[in-house]
C-alpha cells in the first residue's frame, strides 16, 4: 500500500506542485494537498507525513496537526514546539549554544488587555524600568522587534532613546525585544531540511526582489570562503536543538562574524522566483528525499513529548499509579516497580 504524504500550504504556487511531482516519481508513496474536515477526538491516521507551511496563519490546522501528531503522523514541523516556541527564547538558546548573537533585552508589555488589573497583576513587574541599563547594555542604534511572530512586522530601527520610546509607545500588547544593530558587511539565509542538509544562499535584505524587499543571489558553492564550516555548522546546531525538519537559519556578517539574527522561520521561503530557480530545485528535491524517507520509516520521529513514551509502551507506561500502588499487594506493586 502507498504511503501517503500530505502537504499543506496557503497561498504559494510555485513549491507545491513541483514538490508533488518529485515525490510521485518515486514508488511506494503518493503525495497531494492535504484535506482537513471535521476531527474526531480518535481517529486514525489519513497521512504518513504532512508538511506544515500554513499553520502559523489558520488556527484549525494547527490544532489538527496536533492530534494527527498524536495518531502517529509525522509532522513537518512539530505543532506542539512551534506553538511553543518564540524568537527571544531562540537567542537565550543561541548564546547557550555557543553561536555569535546580538544582545538582546525582552521588555514587558506596553499595555495589556483590559481584563488585567495593573495593580495587582502586575505586581511582580519591577517599576520603572531601568531605560538608562537596557540601552548601555545594547547600545544604538538598535532593533526594536517582536518577541514573537515574523515576516519584520513591527521592527524598528531606532537610533537614540527618544525614538526607541516612540516606537515602543506604540507597540501595545506586543511582548518586544531590544536587539544590538549589526550593521553587517554580508548577510546569509540558510535552508534547512531534515536537520542534517543545511543551504547558505546569499541574501541581501536591502535590495528589492521579485516580491518586496531581499533578494536571493546565486553565488557559486564556495562564496563563504573560509566562514562556510562556521555558518553550516551553527545553523545544523540550532535546527537541531530546537527540533525543526524544515526552517531557515539568518546570519549577518560583520567583521568576519556570523551573527545569527534569526532562526525560527518553520515556513520558509520556497518560492520559485523569490529563491531563484537554480536553489528552487535544490530545495524540492531535498524536501521531497527527505519526505519520502520519513514516509517509509527510514527516519523515526524523535521522541520529544511525555505523552508519546506513555502512548507507545515506553518508560513508566506501565507502572501502576499512585492509587493502585495503595491498593496492589507489596508484592505484586515490587514486580511492577522492578
Amino acid at each position: 500500500m502507498s504511503e501517503r504524504i500530505g502537504l499543506m500550504v496557503g497561498w504559494e504556487n510555485t513549491f507545491p506542485p513541483a514538490f508533488i511531482e518529485r515525490v510521485n516519481k518515486e514508488s511506494g508513496v503518493t503525495a497531494e494537498i492535504a484535506k482537513i474536515g471535521g476531527t474526531n477526538e480518535v481517529f486514525d491516521k489519513k497521512y504518513s507525513v504532512i508538511i506544515d507551511r500554513i499553520s502559523q496563519e489558520v488556527e484549525h490546522y494547527r490544532l489538527h496537526l496536533k492530534a494527527a501528531q498524536l495518531a502517529g503522523t509525522y509532522c513537518i514541523n512539530d505543532p506542539l514546539w512551534w506553538s511553543a516556541d518564540d524568537k527571544f527564547f531562540g537567542f537565550s538558546l543561541s548564546a547557550k549554544l555557543g553561536v555569535a548573537t546580538p544582545k538582546t533585552v525582552l521588555l514587558p508589555q506596553r499595555e495589556y488587555i483590559p481584563a488585567i488589573d495593573k495593580q495587582r497583576s502586575l505586581r511582580n513587574l519591577e517599576f520603572p524600568l531601568d531605560w538608562k541599563a537596557i540601552t548601555e547594555y545594547i547600545g544604538f542604534p538598535a532593533i526594536l522587534k517582536p518577541a514573537q511572530g515574523g515576516g519584520w512586522k513591527h521592527v524598528t530601527k531606532v537610533n537614540n532613546i527618544e525614538e526607541l520610546f516612540a516606537a515602543y509607545n506604540k507597540s501595545d500588547i506586543l511582548p518586544m525585544t531590544l536587539q544590538e544593530f549589526i550593521d553587517f558587511d554580508n548577510y546569509v539565509r540558510c535552508i534547512c531540511i531534515g536537520r542534517e542538509f543545511m543551504l547558505p544562499i546569499h541574501y541581501d535584505p536591502k535590495l528589492r526582489g521579485p516580491i518586496g524587499m531581499g533578494r536571493y543571489l546565486v553565488e557559486p558553492t564556495d562564496w563563504l570562503g573560509p566562514l562556510h564550516n562556521r555558518v553550516v555548522d551553527d545553523a545544523w546546531k540550532l535546527c537541531n536543538a530546537l527540533g525543526y525538519d524544515m526552517n531557515s537559519v539568518e546570519f549577518a556578517i560583520k567583521d568576519g562574524v556570523p551573527y545569527a539574527i534569526d532562526f525560527t522561520n518553520p515556513a520558509p521561503d520556497m518560492d520559485k522566483w523569490s529563491i531563484t530557480e537554480h536553489y528552487f530545485d535544490i530545495v524540492v528535491d531535498q524536501m521531497a528525499q527527505f519526505a519520502v524517507k520519513v514516509a517509509k520509516g527510514k527516519i523515526a520521529p524523535p521522541k520529544r513529548h511525555m505523552f508519546q513514551e506513555w502512548i507507545d509502551g515506553g518508560a513508566h507506561a506501565n507502572d501502576l499509579g499512585p492509587a493502585a500502588r495503595a491498593a496492589a499487594p507489596k508484592s505484586e506493586a515490587g514486580k511492577k516497580k522492578k
